[in-house]
């Protein structure tokens, strides 16, 4: 994470390490090592330089080739770079195998987000839930990574388990991951009691990709102040909110972001927090239309709900951003007629593709906002019609 020295905080420089392989090309090796990047800077670090293999398949021990390390090992020493982060996940033995050749802290893709859900956990529950995904992470590697765990001199990568107390003996691991389970269990029994206290309101949950602006359109929406920051993963535990929109009340909840590669240990921890989108009503699945690669990121969240079992609820996207993707799109002498043409090509093809259901929007600029409403009240009074006809104070 970061480093202290004399009492002042030193971001950690890191290096970067991607690999294109057969199922991966260099402009997506390229795009995911921009988003490592940002996960880095979200955690503390600054990233002095990347490094990229072209390779078949990874290499067994070291993951990447022999002169490639060597090449690395120069940089870090030239640089004096202080952890080495790779794309994707590493075996224990391939985490100390580099080591030995590098000489220098190395961690994994998995290993950085679980360290960035470590520093963002502020509930009971949430850190329990990062606690348990850390130990699963660690569990398969314990042969390979104590020399890993036993540098006590902070950083990414060593908060959680294993900082103040190295485990040394697998059984105490799966003792503990149990434990943690038992622990979980119970919250997740009073967090589905408390679901079921809500009474008969409709609900509906804010899903994403992670940083695409789901907390400002809840502010937005709810008119109640829910953290919102430019990083990766700014919030963990799922906010609830009592919303009414012209006398029709409903719940709605702001859930944590997805991710590519996003370890399954992560997943599962975080069950009764995935909870509240599967036993949603409604999905209102937000998209940052100004990203790049946005239309992969709506297929990583809609795969993810898949894997949940959340992908057959009724789904409103709302793509995001639509002043940045103007002001990217657009050339300052384009005429106003080509601009609206533009735009409305674009919403034609995505009102396609959702089946009409879509909505442009500027959350920060407040574009939309109103039509935005009236389309969730719309669905809304709708469920409302089909489950509970008899309440009709809610219907008009």
């Amino acid at each position: 994470m970061i480093e202290k020295k004399n009492s002042v905080q030193v971001a950690e420089r890191a290096v970067l390490v991607g690999l294109v392989s057969r199922e991966q090309t260099v402009e997506q090796a390229e795009e995911y090592l921009d988003e490592l990047a940002f996960l880095a800077e979200t955690a503390g670090a600054v990233t002095l330089r990347r490094f990229t293999q072209k390779m078949q398949t990874p290499d067994s021990k070291t993951f990447i080739g022999k002169g490639k390390l060597e090449e690395i090992k120069s940089y870090i020493i030239a640089k004096d770079a202080q952890v080495v982060i790779f794309d994707d996940e590493l075996s224990g033995s391939q985490i100390s195998n580099i080591e030995k050749v590098l000489d220098t802290k190395v961690i994994d893709r998995s290993d950085l987000i679980l360290d960035i859900f470590a520093s963002r956990a502020k509930t009971a529950q949430a850190k329990l839930q990062v606690e348990l995904a850390q130990y699963q992470y660690l569990l398969p590697r314990l042969r390979g990574m104590w020399k890993h765990l036993e540098r006590l001199g902070g950083g990414i990568g060593t908060r959680g388990p294993g900082e103040t107390e190295i485990e040394t003996d697998r059984r105490i691991v799966k003792d503990k991951i149990s434990l943690l389970r038992r622990r979980l269990a119970e919250i997740d029994k009073q967090a589905a009691t408390q679901r079921k206290d809500r009474g008969e309101f409709i609900r509906l949950a804010l899903v994403g990709y992670t940083n695409v602006g789901k907390s400002t359109l809840m502010t937005l929406l709810s008119k109640s102040e829910v953290f919102a920051e430019n990083k990766l993963f700014a919030t963990l535990d799922t906010t609830t909110r009592k919303v009414v929109f012209e006398n029709t009340p409903f719940l709605l909840s702001d859930t944590v972001g997805f991710i590519r590669k996003l370890p399954h240990h992560l997943v599962e921890s975080f069950k009764s927090t995935l909870d509240e989108v599967r036993e949603a009503d409604i999905l209102l699945h937000v998209v940052d239309v100004s990203h790049p690669r946005y239309e992969e990121q709506y297929g990583v969240v809609n795969k993810t709900l898949q894997e949940i079992g959340a992908f057959d609820k009724p789904i409103l996207v709302i793509f995001n951003k639509i002043d940045r993707y103007e002001e990217i799109t657009f050339d300052p002498w384009l005429e106003e007629g080509v601009k609206k043409e533009i735009m409305a090509e674009l919403k034609e093809r995505w009102e396609g593709e959702t089946q009409g259901h879509c909505v442009f929007v500027s959350a920060t600029e407040r574009r939309n906002i109103d039509e935005l409403r009236r389309t969730i009240l719309e669905k809304v009074r709708q469920l409302y019609k089909q489950r509970y006809p008899y309440r009709s104070e809610y219907l008009f």
